[in-house]
């Protein structure tokens, strides 16, 4: 009983080893593209979050009745593309007298993207 219970066992651990691949992970090199595209959406993450800390963003946002936490959770759930376009209008935006423009663009994009699902 003894020996044929080993040799069932043998048997088994050999066709496992066989069977059974040795590696099951693999390491690969990461490119540099995969790399400066996670770099930029964080960027473009934060570009939008510090703007969203403004002051006169915030009084534009009380004056519409959405809170600042509510805006950043809207933001927060934008995919990689749409934070992108979001950031991309806030960095093309003219420095200075303009500041309205780019506020209502945000307040625009934060809507549209909250809203449109």
């Amino acid at each position: 009983m003894n020996s044929a219970f080993k040799k069932m066992l043998c048997r088994f651990l050999a066709v496992a080893l066989i069977t059974l691949p040795f590696q099951t992970g693999q390491a690969s090199m990461i490119g540099t593209d995969q790399v400066t595209a996670a770099a930029t959406v964080q960027a473009d993450r934060s570009l939008v979050t510090n703007y969203l800390s403004r002051s006169q963003t915030v009084s534009e946002f009380q004056a519409l009745g959405l809170s600042v936490q509510e805006a950043k959770d809207r933001v927060d759930a934008m995919t990689d593309a749409e934070v992108g376009t979001l950031a991309g209008k806030i960095s093309s935006a003219p420095a200075g007298g303009d500041g309205l423009v780019v506020l209502v663009l945000v307040v625009f994009f934060i809507w549209y993207f909250a809203f449109r699902r």
